[in-house]
């Protein structure tokens, strides 16, 4: 397995737009028996034109342009002991990614019930402005100026 995130940055200049691209961030593949290990990944394709960075943190915004230099990278003391830490809290990188698994499906419910709750109130404000508007225009089946109907200035003021 080799995975590479992109990042991409839209920048707005007048009058034309850009795309600007930030550099891949580098992870490291899992062997058959689940552990970390480094491989370094071909700089020929177009995937790694602007470069790669190592979020090992030895060399925090280093970018990587060849796979020489990030070969020479994953050999240095800091990479490798990022590495070993890797291997060692795997368990403890499973066990957070229940958890924020959990709260992810628990943010979606919520944001279902809110969107129902926005639904819900837009609906209310749709037609009280219906209402508004016929009793502002007068449409309301009766006369504006009877006392028994508010005036168009007391139901804003509500």
């Amino acid at each position: 397995m080799f995975f590479i995130v992109v990042n991409c940055i839209i920048t707005i200049n007048n009058p034309t737009m850009a795309l600007a691209t930030e550099p891949d961030v580098y992870s490291p593949n899992i062997d058959d028996n689940g552990n970390y290990i480094d491989k370094i990944p071909s700089f020929n394709s177009n995937a790694l034109a602007n470069g790669l960075r190592c979020p090992c943190g030895t060399r925090k915004d280093k970018v990587y342009l060849s796979g020489p230099l990030f070969a020479a990278h994953c050999k240095s003391k800091g990479h490798e002991k990022w590495i070993q830490e890797l291997n060692a809290n795997k368990s403890n990188f499973f066990t957070e990614n229940q958890k924020l698994r959990e709260i992810v499906h628990a943010q979606k419910i919520m944001i279902g019930k809110m969107e129902l709750e926005l639904s819900s109130k837009n609906m209310t404000i749709n037609y009280l402005t219906q209402e508004v508007t016929k009793i502002m225009t007068g449409k309301n089946g009766g006369s504006v100026s009877g006392s028994a109907n508010p005036s168009a200035n007391d139901l804003l003021m509500f």
